[in-house]
């Protein structure tokens, strides 16, 4: 039987869907909050990226007038457009072999790992672009307190716990600093106040947690769609929005995206970067489909997202599936 792996984070999540049942008429909004929960449980798998979860706050106004003056006065040499908003996030990753009944998993499957980081990003929007630069801080190993989060879960929902956490990644700080640039490439207006768009990306991180380059696509068509990059998903994916603007009534669209990534590190699979840990051979380029949908109604934004991704080490047994879930609330 499949088991939820899931962390504080996730309960965390519950709570703030009942947190977050505002009225829909209440004062203007000071910003977007964004709930994103990703898990393998969707198709019945139970390995590799198997949870994630990452909270994001998008306050209102330019980022200038949101950070600290020594940041804020760097924003306009960076992002010489129209726009620029903040956004502060806090999220955990973790990732599983296939056995998590094996004491000693095999040297073919996943390494255990955790990541519990935090990210400031800056996001500039102009005529049909929308920058985004991203720094991210974190703990990979035994500080990510995955292992204490996924064995807290399994015992109060009566599940066996995962046997293998001792031969996880060892503690490192993790740092990734990411830069992906979105550019609308088609928009079309449909009869019956439909509309139809494509928008096109490109990108690339570096760190000692994440070293790629990146291109892709999305395609969405709907009607009164919000003016974002479609649905957000965890990194590294497919580059979205943190916050949207709402329209007044209902709003909906369904979308599609490829994207693919040359990969040179990833430390969830090379393994530590500065001593001996376990490790799998990965591979260099990835590809990943995500199909999914919005529902827009004033403040509120939710979407799912089904994600297919192409194996990422050559032992691994198939193709990745994870559906992701958000929640975003202009309060």
């Amino acid at each position: 039987m499949h088991q939820f792996h899931c962390t504080p984070f996730t309960l965390a999540f519950a709570a703030f869907l009942t947190v977050t049942a505002l009225p829909a008429h209440a004062a203007d909004p000071s910003g977007t909050f964004t709930t994103v929960f990703e898990n393998d449980l969707f198709y019945r798998t139970d390995r590799d990226y198997t949870n994630g979860i990452e909270f994001n706050w998008s306050p209102i106004g330019n980022a200038s007038d949101r950070l600290p003056a020594f940041l804020a006065d760097m924003v306009p040499n960076l992002f010489p457009r129209d726009f620029t908003r903040v956004n502060y996030s806090l999220g955990q990753m973790m990732f599983t072999p296939e056995d998590t009944a094996a004491y000693n998993p095999p040297q073919t499957q996943r390494p255990y790992a955790g990541y519990l980081y935090g990210a400031l990003a800056l996001t500039s929007v102009g005529p049909g672009t929308e920058e985004q630069l991203r720094i991210q801080l974190g703990a990979i190993g035994p500080a990510s307190l995955a292992a204490d989060s996924q064995d807290l879960v399994h015992r109060i929902r009566g599940f066996a716990l995962p046997q293998g956490w001792h031969t996880q990644l060892r503690d490192e700080p993790g740092l990734v600093v990411s830069y992906q640039v979105t550019e609308q490439a088609v928009s079309l207006a449909l009869p019956g106040d439909f509309a139809f768009d494509i928008k096109g990306n490109a990108g690339g991180a570096v760190g000692n947690v994440f070293d790629y380059v990146s291109a892709g696509a999305v395609a969405r068509i709907g009607i009164n769609m919000p003016a974002d990059s479609g649905p957000p998903q965890i990194e590294p994916g497919r580059p979205a929005s943190y916050y949207y603007d709402p329209k007044p009534g209902l709003g909906a669209y369904i979308f599609a995206g490829l994207q693919g990534r040359a990969v040179a590190r990833n430390l969830f699979l090379d393994g530590n970067s500065f001593e001996n840990s376990r490790s799998v051979e990965k591979e260099n380029f990835v590809g990943e489909v995500s199909l999914g949908g919005a529902l827009d109604f004033e403040r509120f934004r939710l979407s799912f997202v089904h994600v297919i991704r192409s194996r990422e080490y050559k032992t691994q047994p198939g193709f990745d599936q994870f559906g992701t879930l958000s929640l975003a609330v202009n309060l």
